[in-house]
């Protein structure tokens, strides 16, 4: 999967794979967050590679929605699916890292697969028990690898949306900073990023107060916006839209949603859920371990297939030569503020157009 991440096709199977009222002999189980399998980030992401996975396989799956964003809430959806006989529950998010620590101890003989967190107690702090595998993303190659192309692609006025400074979306606003500022300084242009152009916006819900800021942005002069921001990034397309602007879009593939994504940072969600079930299938569980996967790994990347560059062959190039510097490891980029201000000072890029209070991290 070098360079070019695989994209899958999402299969609907209808209400008999929702556990809506149970689900008789389950073996793979998917619990979403606040969103469900369809809304084009972290949930229909991994539910992809699970569907396909279990398909190719034969083998039975489904996913369960939680009645609200609560522990407890998530926690009865995981004994649910236990229930229905699942043996491996895939959560996706840092929403469950204090569900998967209470339930990886109360089903030691259930598998669990943890993305971008680790079990965690307020009390008793991390445990990734031996029934448990934690899988992180390096976000600040893939917004890198964001920011670079854009800027290769001739867009100059950036912005940044993040939904709420949680780690993961702290490192993709870090990355884009580093990629837009490394790419203009290898073609001598001159990009703006100004503070004004770079927030969180407490939520990763979409809704009329965001769209409505981010057409302010794209009216101000803002080229192209990155949305790390779950469902919120809807409303950052539909601004888009309504001008012609253009945004990039983040976790999965989301060029299919808008003809104004120009790419977007994914991660391997489906891909990486699908290894780690074929360790556990294989008797290869990375038992109690913490996976970070980066761009060596393919963890990370754009989908070139699927972008929509207006310099495809000079974008395509060029970020190839860069992941393969990013991959080989003779790139560092940075996933922090302090990283952040050291890479600067190594390019001689001037000062950092944004504060530690913006960034966070």
């Amino acid at each position: 999967m070098k360079r070019i991440l695989l994209v899958f096709a999402l299969f609907l199977f209808g209400a008999s794979l929702a556990a809506c009222g149970g689900v008789d002999d389950v073996e793979i189980a998917l619990i979403t967050d606040y969103g469900d399998i369809d809304d084009e980030s972290f949930n229909q992401g991994t539910w992809e590679g699970i569907v396909e996975y279990a398909e190719e396989h034969d083998i039975a799956y489904a996913y369960y929605r939680p009645s609200e964003v609560s522990d407890d809430a998530y926690i009865e959806e995981i004994d649910r699916a236990v229930r229905d006989g699942a043996k491996i529950i895939v959560t996706p998010g840092f929403l469950f890292s204090q569900a998967v620590y209470t339930s990886q101890l109360r089903h030691p003989h259930v598998t669990f697969i943890l993305l971008d967190a680790v079990p965690e107690d307020e009390d008793e702090g991390v445990f990734v028990a031996h029934n448990t595998v934690s899988i992180f993303y390096d976000e600040h190659e893939s917004g890198f690898l964001a920011g670079y192309a854009a800027v290769y692609d001739e867009f100059t006025e950036l912005g940044y949306m993040g939904g709420i400074a949680v780690p993961a979306v702290v490192r993709f606003g870090i990355g884009f900073i580093a990629g837009a500022y490394y790419a203009a300084d290898e073609l001598g242009v001159t990009i703006e990023f100004p503070d004004n152009r770079y927030t969180y916006l407490g939520t990763f819900n979409a809704g009329a107060d965001v769209e409505s800021e981010a057409a302010g942005w794209f009216n101000a002069g803002t080229e192209i916006i990155f949305a790390a921001a779950g469902g919120a990034g809807g409303s950052v397309m539909s601004a888009a839209e309504d001008i012609s602007a253009w945004m990039i879009g983040v976790d999965v593939d989301q060029s299919a949603n808008s003809d104004r994504v120009l790419t977007s940072a994914m991660k391997a969600l489906a891909t990486s859920v699908q290894l780690v079930l074929d360790d556990y299938y294989s008797g290869k569980f990375p038992s109690g371990q913490t996976l970070y996967l980066s761009a060596t790994e393919d963890g990370v990347g754009l989908p070139l297939e699927n972008s929509r560059f207006r310099n495809q062959a000079t974008v395509e190039a060029a970020y190839n030569a860069i992941f393969d510097k990013i991959a080989d490891g003779d790139l560092i980029v940075p996933s922090n503020y302090d990283e952040l201000l050291d890479f600067f000072t190594d390019w001689e890029l001037g000062n950092l157009p944004i504060t530690r209070e913006t960034v966070g991290g």
